[in-house]
């Protein structure tokens, strides 16, 4: 649960599952949207290892979406994220 601050911003979150799941839940309507999704294959440190799922695994795009869309995400929310990494 976050809270709000008088700006409204959300407080930074603690770098848990629960969390990153809560962070990536935002973006997976539009990963589905193309017929992707991402699963959390680990947490190692700082660093969130996830796999793309679907048309996401194999698109020209890939990189964009981890880099630009997951780990963006994510590190906004979860400010401890210091790398979001895929796996195969």
């Amino acid at each position: 649960m976050t809270t709000e601050t008088a700006t409204g911003a959300a407080d930074p979150q603690a770098l848990t599952l629960e969390n990153v799941e809560r962070a990536l839940d935002e973006l997976r309507p539009f990963l589905m949207t193309d017929g992707g999704n991402v699963e959390v294959v680990e947490i190692d440190g700082p660093v969130v290892k996830v796999r793309l799922q679907g048309a996401c695994g194999s698109c020209p795009s890939s990189t964009m979406t981890l880099k630009m869309g997951i780990e963006r995400k994510l590190r906004e929310a979860i400010p401890e994220v210091s790398e979001v990494v895929q796996v195969l």
